[in-house]
């Protein structure tokens, strides 16, 4: 068995109460180490395994799709930065779930948690959650975003945890 691609996890405990924009951030980074938790402890061939055929959707696939949602909404449409992509998919389609390598799976794990450092970074750097976006194509508040990728995490860590389940049975939250 090939060593473990990420450690273990610990995600970060989210308040009960409080302010809204540091429930929001704090909903987010759960969010973020639940698709991290069910990644640990795997080799790269366990994370590019796909659940179900013909789906090409395997947990590393969600990682770099999710690391490429995260550059798309905090990057480019909210600071409007116009640099590259932290997952190479020369542009095609799709090709952040098809385009998984299990020799690249700490690498893209990486990208995806540096890009996660960066989103944090953005928006900790904004001013209250109704700065629009600096896009013209999306005319979006912070807190819009904030709360999308919420929900785009929850709609893929979902995937994440039957994909899981289907390896070795691990299941929770």
């Amino acid at each position: 068995m090939l060593p473990p691609a990420l450690p273990p996890v610990i995600r970060p405990d989210v308040p009960w109460s409080g302010d809204e924009r540091p429930m929001l951030t704090a909903f987010l980074d759960h969010q973020r180490a639940t698709l991290l938790w069910k990644c640990e402890q795997l080799d790269g061939e366990a994370l590019v395994q796909r659940g179900v055929p013909p789906s090409t959707l395997s947990l590393l696939g969600i990682v770099r799709h999710m690391a490429l949602v995260e550059w798309s909404w905090f990057c480019r449409v909210f600071a409007r930065d116009e640099s590259p992509a932290p997952i190479a998919t020369a542009g095609e389609r799709g090709a952040d779930f098809a385009g998984v390598d299990s020799a690249r799976a700490t690498d893209d794990l990486a990208a995806f948690q540096r890009q996660c450092a960066l989103s944090r970074a953005i928006a900790a750097g904004a001013g209250d959650l109704d700065v629009m976006a600096a896009s013209t194509r999306r005319q979006v508040s912070l807190r819009w975003i904030l709360v999308h990728m919420i929900e785009e995490y929850a709609r893929h860590n979902g995937h994440a945890d039957l994909l899981r389940e289907r390896l070795d049975g691990a299941v929770g939250e």
